[in-house]
């Protein structure tokens, strides 16, 4: 319950700082994309960015994690593999008990 409401006062505050931000920024700046050039106001150009670099982040995060959980993976076969051997030379009898 805190978690959320910690969330939702958060989204408020960043709300509130683009709408202060838009209210201060109120010129148009012309954004050149090589092929493209898009006059569009402030504001909006650094939101585009924001969610840009949002999502170029998240995409990395999620190769790492699909990197860890392959790792993972891998550690729990190889560590199912030792088990099993361990047991079965437990069950060995004995030779040089003599």
């Amino acid at each position: 319950m805190l978690k959320r409401a910690g969330l939702i006062v958060l989204l408020i505050v960043i709300f509130g700082v683009m709408v202060v931000f838009s209210y201060l920024n109120p010129g148009d700046v012309e954004v050149n994309l090589a092929f493209v050039s898009i006059t569009t106001s402030i504001s909006i150009a650094f939101t585009v960015t924001l969610v840009a670099g949002w999502l170029l982040g998240v995409i990395s995060m999620g190769f790492y994690t699909l990197k860890l959980v392959n790792e993972r993976r891998a550690l729990r076969r190889a560590l199912r593999i030792s088990e099993s051997e361990v047991s079965s030379l437990r069950n060995l009898p004995l030779s040089d008990a003599d």
